[in-house]
């Protein structure tokens, strides 16, 4: 084996004209997946805080299942980052021991802050929904409902009063957890696009706009992706019920699906996010144009020549404005915004990719360029984390922990 086979980055850097020798894309696909999940996270966040702050009652539904989809999101948010790194049993040091100097130690700050805010607005949404269950399942007598019994017992924390005064106290403190958590959230990803902002060293990266452009198209990603997940589980949900009244079962109601009035009034707070995230990358990209700075032709070689297609086809065209026309379009459809929704999704996770896999194209010799290789079937462990069913492990995991999370707090049942 060469010594360059044993170095991080060597299986999937492909180089072309003068690169450095110990230069290699180090910041592969797991790099790209953990500032996407944080946006997803802190965007999710977003959406519940515009019912509970803002009184936005159109967005109630919405609210309440984006608020536990954002907690089933929130330990992802770690799980690239220790996929990434040779010594993940040591990433628990960045919670336990903060450092205010550090930005990965700022991270462990704000992460724990959040996550305490997540809990405590959670508990307080659905504590009379806890306490009726520990009363409903007291009547039940078979071992899983004692079980189940017993653990909302445990979520209660003993507060069992759910008088007028107490339920209004509840919503006091939501609303006020809420309105806490919304800079919270956004710090939290905004410290994403503090790290690569400033970055002196890579011209792509190092832009005073880049933490405010990785919070716009974090708000858009989340909101998408709850969207995307209220339409897919409702449909899958009305769908059950008339395949069950077919064969005969009288018992079960009917289920709407996803309502069009919902979608539609959701859509058009995403539209507007999108706007604004697309407004920004826009003025950065001119900035830098206008500068022209040392590290501009280099810059330029790379967005208009190598990476054209991802940042300009893939990112802005089918990522950014199909899928705002598709939002525009009249009679507007439940079909045609799940496409949207998909598309969205898509243009955010192209706009990370390029951010942290063209900052990483070009060479420091500004003569030579680097080409990312994504693992497909690995072959070690290394090529599994850093590779596509390592980033697939990653997105599915969410969806697993909101399963569960769901038979605990209902989010698409009413209280």
């Amino acid at each position: 084996m060469t010594p360059e086979m044993i170095v991080h980055g060597a299986e999937w850097t492909a180089k072309e004209l003068f690169v450095y020798p110990n230069e290699f894309i180090y910041w592969s696909i797991q790099i790209v997946m953990y500032p996407y999940m944080t946006g997803l996270v802190a965007g999710a966040f977003v959406l519940s805080s515009l019912y509970h702050v803002f009184g936005q009652q159109d967005l109630k539904d919405m609210a309440r299942f984006s608020l536990v989809f954002s907690l089933a999101l929130l330990p992802v948010a770690m799980i690239p980052l220790l996929m990434h790194v040779q010594q993940p049993l040591r990433g628990m040091y960045v919670l336990f021991t903060p450092h205010f100097t550090s930005a990965i130690s700022a991270f462990g700050i704000v992460f724990s802050t959040y996550a305490m805010i997540v809990l405590s607005e959670i508990w307080f949404v659905y504590r009379v929904y806890f306490v009726d269950q520990v009363q409903v399942l007291a009547r039940k007598t078979d071992l899983g409902s004692r079980l189940k019994r017993l653990v909302y017992q445990v979520l209660t924390l003993g507060a069992y009063d759910i008088s007028q005064d107490a339920v209004a106290t509840d919503k006091k403190a939501v609303k006020i957890l809420a309105a806490i958590g919304i800079p919270v959230a956004c710090f939290l990803h905004g410290y994403a696009g503090f790290i690569f902002g400033s970055v002196k060293a890579n011209a792509l990266w190092m832009s005073p706009l880049m933490p405010v452009i990785f919070i716009m198209s974090a708000v858009v990603s989340g909101i998408a992706l709850c969207m995307l997940t209220y339409i897919v589980i409702m449909e899958f949900k009305k769908f059950q019920a008339i395949l069950a009244r077919g064969r005969g079962d009288e018992s079960v109601h009917l289920i709407v699906g996803a309502e069009i009035d919902v979608i539609s009034k959701t859509s058009r707070y995403l539209i507007g996010f999108l706007v604004a995230a697309i407004s920004l990358e826009m003025l950065d990209l001119i900035f830098r144009g206008y500068t022209a700075m040392k590290s501009w032709d280099i810059l330029r070689s790379v967005m208009y020549g190598k990476d054209f297609v991802n940042i300009f086809v893939l990112q802005y065209g089918l990522g950014n404005l199909v899928p705002f026309i598709l939002l525009l379009l009249p009679k507007l459809t439940i079909k045609r915004t799940a496409l949207a929704l998909v598309l969205v999704l898509f243009g955010v996770f192209m706009m990370r990719w390029n951010v942290v896999i063209g900052g990483q194209a070009f060479s420091l010799t500004f003569s030579g360029f680097m080409h990312y290789h994504l693992p497909i079937i690995p072959h070690n462990l290394e090529t599994y984390k850093e590779g596509l069913l390592g980033a697939l492990t990653v997105a599915a995991l969410p969806f697993i922990f909101f399963w569960v999370i769901n038979k605990f707090v209902p989010s698409l049942k009413e209280n």
